[in-house]
């Protein structure tokens, strides 16, 4: 070979070896930016705890994380809010960039460079738009991006200026006057409770216990010390009792969202606080009420709470999910008597027994999960069991997936 020749083949090799290696450099670049992203499917396996089991197949189904609810395109929504705040209870355990990355990622698309929140409508006064605020303070706090601040100012401003009761509660929302639901206790109440304790001194924590105090007040019902799913103050609507004002019955998802609003909020109202003791006292009454319905069988509870044996009540995802992270929560912090950890992990016993199926990818499905359930509206809502018991199921559906999480985490499953 001819001086000639070495050279043009020495240069083509060159050539060749650099692309090949530029090629590798960019290929192991995309890989770890999937991986962080979520865009790359990841491996489930058996030996993983139930927790990252199922945050695992909620990304590799929602690659993006606005799609935890099947979304096409990204909106401020509560069932993120509850979600992903599992994914950030879970991320403190296990510190990996993937779940920060996967919360991060829902505040980015949501959040635009002012801090404005898209597809948010304040005017709404939706108090479901609150809960997706509590992903905020870890951002800001980690970032001191002030478009997060922003964000959270603007929430709070709805809370300041939400409609209220006569009494001082709030409506659940503007079409819905005069009502207070116990969803929305866990809706409004933790950001509300870790806002004041982080920008105002903790100077509106007797409001907030307020919001409590009237839900225990007036939604309990004496005889089974159960909480109805509703109460309306002016008792106008035609689903509301007349001497009342509650609603016909008690749904378990909305018992659960009420505890897990109490065992949140409790995380912020200090030792010292007189009202901490009264909502200690309220998650214990409820939770003591709880237990006499827990199904023996399976140690789950029926979507319909207190009606297991009659026709069409079933054996519900959600509800279960939420009374077991509020329960091992409760224990864990000291507000509930350690034969809650018991009840707790029976009902976690049933929800892998009797609702979850694993898939070929080792993928989780949480079956049984109500998809939604409410009051009123059009179509009208009527609260009566029938009514229940015949809303849509769904798997994996996120208000089943999210306390799930939660509870793995609380019972260390």
């Amino acid at each position: 070979m001819n001086n000639s020749l070495k050279i043009i083949f020495f240069v083509r090799t060159s050539v060749m070896l650099a692309l090949l290696v530029f090629s590798g450099h960019i290929m192991a670049q995309k890989t770890e930016t999937e991986a962080v992203s979520g865009k790359q499917k990841n491996e489930i396996s058996d030996k993983l705890k139930w927790s990252e089991r199922m945050a695992l197949t909620l990304m590799n189904r929602h690659p993006q994380s606005y799609m935890i609810d099947d979304a096409k395109n990204p909106h401020w929504d509560y069932v993120h809010g509850l979600v992903l705040y599992a994914f950030e209870e879970l991320n403190k355990q296990k510190k990996e960039p993937k779940y920060a990355a996967y919360i991060k990622g829902y505040a980015d698309d949501l959040i635009d460079g002012e801090g404005n929140i898209k597809t948010y409508e304040p005017d709404t006064y939706n108090i479901d738009n609150i809960t997706a605020g509590r992903l905020l303070f870890d951002l800001y706090k980690k970032t001191n991006d002030k478009r997060y601040l922003t964000a959270m100012q603007t929430l709070r401003r709805q809370l300041e200026n939400q409609p209220r009761t006569a009494s001082g509660g709030f409506w659940h929302k503007k079409i819905y006057p005069n009502q207070m639901w116990l969803d929305g206790l866990y809706m409004g109440e933790p950001f509300y409770a870790q806002y004041t304790a982080v920008f105002e001194n903790g100077k509106f924590f007797d409001d907030i216990a307020k919001q409590f105090e009237l839900i225990q007040m007036h939604a309990t019902d004496k005889k089974t010390g159960l909480l109805y799913h509703a109460w309306d103050e002016s008792k106008a609507m035609p689903w509301a009792n007349k001497e009342t004002g509650v609603s016909p019955n008690f749904w378990s998802r909305s018992i659960g969202w009420y505890v897990m609003a109490l065992v949140d909020v409790l995380d912020y109202f200090p030792k010292e606080h007189p009202k901490r003791k009264e909502l200690i006292a309220y998650l214990n009454a409820v939770s003591n009420a709880l237990i006499k319905f827990q199904d023996k069988k399976s140690g789950m509870w029926y979507q319909v709470t207190d009606m297991g044996s009659r026709k069409g009540n079933y054996l519900e995802s959600s509800g279960t999910a939420m009374f077991a992270y509020a329960f091992a929560k409760g224990v864990n912090k000291g507000y509930l008597p350690k034969k809650f950890k018991n009840f707790a992990n029976k009902a976690f016993d049933g929800l892998t027994s009797q609702s979850i199926v694993i898939d070929s990818k080792g993928e989780v499905e949480l079956t049984n999960a109500c998809a939604v359930a409410g009051l009123g509206g059009n179509p009208y809502r009527d609260g009566s069991y029938e009514y229940y018991i015949n809303e849509r199921k769904k798997n994996n559906d996120p208000k089943a997936t999210g306390p799930f999480i939660l509870a793995a985490l609380e019972l260390n499953r």
